[in-house]
């Protein structure tokens, strides 16, 4: 049997690896297929399909579009996007945007609470410059914590400041999540609901199909086995598409983020599926 992994980040947005690397590990891991699905931005799909071909792995082009649904961060997977779409990209740019815009009021709470932090420092501790197409967010902000030493890990700076329950958590106003499937849809893409036991919005989903969700991440690394028994009813109920995903990140603080590329993982034919619902568009 030959596996896909559907989900992973690079350099481009949060990851900590270049977009050919993650190719090379889904490579190591004995993967047929590796989706690259970074936050709000296309920027690495190039040197990842080219790395794809250079190894003779199949790349999902894809991304992961951060949205904003009954208070809560709501994230839409698009796969088989045209990620040259010129309105595609201008609307991909709008939403870094409002992502720069949350950073900065991050760090502005964070030295209201005595956690001195500056966007000068953020980047200064990057691996890599950012581009303009590329995004900034909040593990970079975490790891600029740590090697200050506001934490002790990633861990501590997500649950004591970044994360939807910490002191220094803000969410301006963002897209909605059908707005976002509607942007895939016309960008030519396949729209899938993100790991959904992350939100516990189950009735979110029902209204998402009507607005033209495709598919829904049924087992990732943050679920339960319960909660993907019980995300495979849901996806059964409204004759969903399955996918999986190891939504790697690269490794933090010497902790791998959130999980190595191949761990969660779907048969190949899934991908398949993705291609035939993008036909049908």
């Amino acid at each position: 049997m030959v596996y896909a992994d559907l989900h992973s980040h690079t350099l481009a947005s949060d990851g900590m690896q270049p977009a050919a690397e993650n190719v090379r590990l889904a490579v190591a891991a004995g993967l047929g297929a590796i989706a690259i699905t970074d936050h709000d931005t296309v920027a690495g799909l190039k040197e990842a399909i080219a790395a794809g071909e250079q190894y003779g792995i199949q790349v999902v082009p894809g991304v992961e579009i951060s949205t904003i649904a009954g208070g809560e961060d709501i994230h839409v997977l698009g796969y088989w996007i045209d990620y040259e779409n010129e309105l595609f990209l201008e609307r991909l740019a709008n939403l870094r945007s409002v992502r720069d815009k949350r950073n900065e009021m991050m760090l502005e709470k964070l030295n209201e609470l005595g956690v001195p932090l500056t966007m000068e420092e953020v980047r200064a501790s990057l691996q890599a410059s950012k581009k303009v197409d590329e995004t900034l967010g909040r593990p970079h902000i975490a790891d600029a914590m740590l090697r200050k030493g506001h934490v002790s890990s990633i861990a501590e700076a997500f649950d004591r400041f970044l994360g939807k329950d910490g002191a220094a958590y803000v969410n301006p106003p963002r897209i909605e999540p059908a707005t976002a499937i509607g942007w895939i849809r016309d960008a030519g893409g396949v729209p899938v609901l993100a790991h959904p036991g992350l939100y516990g919005q189950d009735q979110l989903i029902g209204e998402l199909v009507e607005s033209g969700l495709a598919g829904i991440e049924v087992y990732h690394a943050d679920h339960t086995v319960e909660q993907e028994q019980h995300y495979l009813s849901i996806a059964k109920q409204y004759q969903l598409i399955v996918t999986a995903g190891s939504d790697f990140h690269g490794e933090r603080g010497g902790v791998v983020f959130h999980s190595p590329i191949g761990s969660k993982k779907i048969e190949i034919s899934v991908v398949q599926q993705l291609i035939e619902a993008k036909q049908k568009l």
